[in-house]
């Protein structure tokens, strides 16, 4: 099968389309014929050098942690799942791919109304964001301060914390305010004076922080949540715990991804493709997602 993947570390040119061995499917596991593959800072660390916890050291390495596509073969033991089902869900590598083995409980069934596109970048922010906002504790009467509120995973924050019952206030740069406030966010510009438009719009400060850009925006959220726990960072990992504040627990699963998907197909929670390329195209994507600037997802397609 050919797969997007790199024998070196480096920027996106390392990323070369190559001719591996077609995977099968294992006890437990099952083989999907890839549609579309979502494509985040995540994959760039691993591009860039960075191996995740678990994972074996040695090329080639194939990036992409999400992933929708057809069931093609069903291993041993495996139940209620059918050859021939469209489905999404999440690995940790291996996803810029036209096959990939994963645990049959790390699918579920996609909806004929999600586009492959909206479903091979779905998993990752919207169970990103529903972690982020449970560990957080965000509800009912919460004003909550998402920074990087336009981004995958601050689209779906947004969403999910409006359904919730709080009140969201946005950073995001000003090309994309309207953006957020057609998902229900009050949008605050980046840059200086930012702790300063927050109070203008919450005098008394906000009672959670979800933090997706760093530096001056975690800054800016010390000085205005009281309670260090109900912060929390995607990306400034090694300040949390001196800092007293939170990361995401690893708690994805394929319950939480169909109750996600299921508040898609109702219309509750809409997600923003800005961009796709073919899988020949990768090193592309990647140089899109380092942008840092865009809103909602880059996709790969896989034909």
């Amino acid at each position: 099968m050919q797969v997007a993947a790199l024998t070196e570390f480096g920027g996106p040119e390392v990323l070369r389309l190559i001719e591996v061995e077609t995977p099968q499917a294992g006890a437990g596991q099952v083989r999907v014929r890839l549609r579309a593959a979502g494509v985040q800072p995540y994959d760039c660390a691993v591009r860039a050098g960075w191996t995740p916890p678990g994972v074996s050291p040695g090329f080639p390495r194939i990036p992409g942690n999400e992933f929708a596509g057809v069931v093609d073969q069903i291993g041993a033991g495996v139940t209620g799942v059918e050859v021939g089902a469209e489905v999404l869900g999440f690995g940790q590598l291996g996803c810029y791919a036209e096959h990939l083995v994963v645990p049959a409980d790390q699918i579920t069934g996609k909806p004929e109304s999600m586009p492959w596109t909206v479903a091979g970048g779905f998993t990752a922010g919207a169970q990103t964001a529903h972690i982020a906002l449970q560990a957080l504790g965000v509800g009912a009467g919460d004003l909550l301060l998402v920074h990087g509120a336009a981004g995958a995973v601050g689209t779906v924050a947004v969403q999910l914390a409006r359904l919730w019952g709080a009140t969201v206030i946005g950073t995001a740069r000003e090309e994309n305010h309207d953006y957020l406030r057609g998902l229900g966010a009050i949008p605050v510009a980046y840059g200086d004076g930012l702790r300063e438009r927050v109070l203008e719009l919450a005098p008394d400060g906000v009672s959670a922080a979800l933090d997706g850009a760093g530096g001056d925006a975690l800054r800016v959220s010390l000085e205005l949540v009281p309670d260090r726990q109900r912060i929390l960072t995607l990306v400034e990992h090694g300040q949390a715990e001196p800092l007293g504040i939170r990361v995401t627990p690893a708690l994805r699963s394929a319950e939480r991804l169909a109750e996600l998907v299921e508040l898609h197909r109702r219309g509750q929670l809409r997600i923003h493709v800005r961009e796709t390329f073919p899988l020949n195209r990768a090193a592309d994507a990647h140089r899109e997602v380092e942008t840092g600037h865009g809103r909602g997802k880059v996709v790969i397609t896989i034909d």
